[in-house]
């Protein structure tokens, strides 16, 4: 697997994450597994000094994972645009960007049944908005959810959402959904794990074949992972210029939108 690079220059590259590879190593990973920190590294081997490693606890100990120039995430079945600095002074002045909340993030994704419209209005347009904060599931350790049932501690989460379009697959039979779905573009105020996820599910419409959060829908649409994808994302260079950079439309994306739409 070769690395895709949407934009490159001395200090940043964005890459095009492909879905069902995880962005760096962890506890689960498989020891032959590649991850997208491979990809890079192989790409920039000076980039394994960038950054910040991550501390977390299993089976009792404290494990080092490292994340070579890694300032954000993606789950690793979401495709899409991935922000990764190739030095440390970039790292910080990224990091710093997505701790304010000024880098501006685009989603797109399929989800179970027909969303409706929201009420315009001046703050948010043509926009839907969902401002419910989050917290770990209390059933699954894996999980979070938002609303009434979350742990503590809560954090603010908001997310805003626009209908691009609504349709049915009339030849689905015997599923255990209405066989309804919306196409949304999606966007993240706030950096909370699992959050666009955890938000469709607490408005009713959970995103096409979710693992963790469509309940007892069916996989649809021909989607065997989480339907979601990282369109854009757009942020400040160190030199001050705002620069925004796009992925294009997985291959799945292409045929549902083909078929459907």
């Amino acid at each position: 697997m070769n690395l895709k690079i949407l934009y490159e220059d001395k200090n940043i590259l964005a890459v095009d994450k492909p879905a069902l590879i995880s962005v760096h190593r962890d506890v689960n990973t498989r020891k032959n597994e590649k991850t997208l920190a491979d990809l890079v590294l192989e790409y920039d081997p000076k980039i394994k000094k960038v950054g910040e490693p991550l501390i977390t606890e299993y089976k009792g100990k404290n494990i080092k994972i490292d994340r070579p120039g890694i300032v954000h995430r993606l789950d690793k079945e979401t495709s899409g645009v991935l922000l990764v600095a190739r030095n440390q002074e970039t790292y910080l002045f990224l990091k710093e960007q997505f701790q304010n909340h000024t880098i501006k993030k685009k989603y797109l994704t399929f989800v179970y049944g027909h969303v409706k419209d929201p009420k315009a209005s001046l703050l948010s347009g043509k926009r839907g908005v969902v401002n419910a904060p989050i917290g770990r599931s209390p059933n699954d350790i894996r999980m979070w959810t938002a609303g009434r049932g979350a742990k503590e501690p809560l954090r603010e989460a908001v997310t805003e959402y626009l209908v691009l379009n609504r349709f049915e697959d009339k030849k689905g039979k015997n599923l255990n959904q209405d066989n309804k779905f919306s196409y949304l573009e999606v966007y993240p105020k706030t950096g909370r794990t699992h959050q666009i996820r955890v938000h469709m599910r607490y408005i009713n419409h959970p995103v096409i074949s979710d693992p963790l959060y469509r309940g007892g829908r069916d996989l649809a649409l021909g989607m065997k992972r989480l339907a979601l994808h990282s369109s854009s994302i757009s942020f400040i260079l160190p030199n001050g210029e705002e620069k925004n950079i796009e992925s294009p439309l997985p291959a799945d994306f292409k045929k549902v939108i083909k078929e459907y739409l």
